[in-house]
């Protein structure tokens, strides 16, 4: 996912959302820096992968 994030996202794909998702579980990115990079609000982050702050 990391070269895709380069491009501005157009459509958010099962495998974009799960690769994201993925990265915040691991500890690559917080829900704060995806929330920044993907200009997204924080509850959608966390509403794509039932993720808890």
């Amino acid at each position: 996912m990391s070269m895709e994030r380069d491009e501005e996202i157009k459509r958010w794909t099962a495998r974009r959302k799960s690769a994201m998702v993925m990265e915040i579980i691991q500890g690559t990115t917080t829900v704060a820096e995806a929330s920044r990079q993907y200009d997204l609000q924080p509850s959608k982050i966390r509403d794509k992968g039932e993720i808890r702050p």
